[in-house]
């Protein structure tokens, strides 16, 4: 009886597996995504410090980044709202 179980559930195991390793990779892409952004804004702090840009542009390039920021945060977000859900 369990072999027969076993042959039956094997495609929907095989699916799940990739449905966790699709889940994971997008997870780790939006972690990558959030990193760079972060890099970015660090960078345009430094520009701004040393006076390579001026506040006009500072604020126009940090708010366009603080926005992707906060959407990939959401993403994440809403990723680990699924995951609590699952279990």
């Amino acid at each position: 009886m369990f072999l027969l179980d076993d042959i039956l559930f094997s495609p929907v195991k095989g699916l799940m597996a990739i449905g966790r390793h699709i889940q994971e990779t997008a997870r780790q892409d939006i972690e990558a995504q959030e990193k760079a952004i972060v890099a970015e804004l660090t960078e345009l702090y430094r520009l701004v410090e040393s006076g390579q840009i001026g506040d006009e542009e500072f604020n126009t390039r940090e708010s366009g980044l603080l926005d992707r920021l906060e959407g990939v945060q959401e993403a994440l977000g809403s990723g680990a709202a699924e995951e609590n859900e699952d279990e």
